[in-house]
């Protein structure tokens, strides 16, 4: 049997202050983010994504992790159905990029994302 889940895609740290999050984390990782507004900004770190969002929130639910999915509504609706709890449905966030997220039944929250610009890690031979 072949899992549907693609494997992991994107990290997201949710930071009250946006731009001193993104002028720091371009320093430590060396690098620029490909994707950069208001609300949200977005490195290519080894050909995973390391997302800044920029939004209050109470410790434990700072972190979100999204796993690469080919078909989001319909995992989100398979996950919803075996008994994780909604949290934001389907959305576009760019482009073809979606994203969705529920919490697991221990509260844990898991991000579905699809995003044809990362297909994952392939080793090299």
């Amino acid at each position: 049997m072949t899992s549907p889940i693609l494997g992991l895609r994107t990290t997201i740290y949710k930071v009250p202050d946006l731009p001193a999050a993104k002028e720091w984390y371009s320093k430590v990782f060396r690098t620029e983010p490909y994707f950069d507004e208001s609300y949200y900004v977005g490195y290519n770190i080894g050909g995973y994504e390391l997302g800044l969002q920029h939004e209050v929130v109470s410790m434990g639910e700072n972190v979100a992790t999204f796993w690469g999915v080919e078909d989001i509504e319909a995992e989100y609706v398979f996950f919803i159905e075996a008994g994780a709890l909604p949290v934001e449905a389907p959305m576009s966030v760019g482009g073809e990029i979606k994203v969705a997220t529920c919490k697991d039944p221990w509260g844990n929250i898991i991000g579905l994302i699809y995003n044809p610009e990362f297909k994952g890690f392939v080793p090299v031979e």
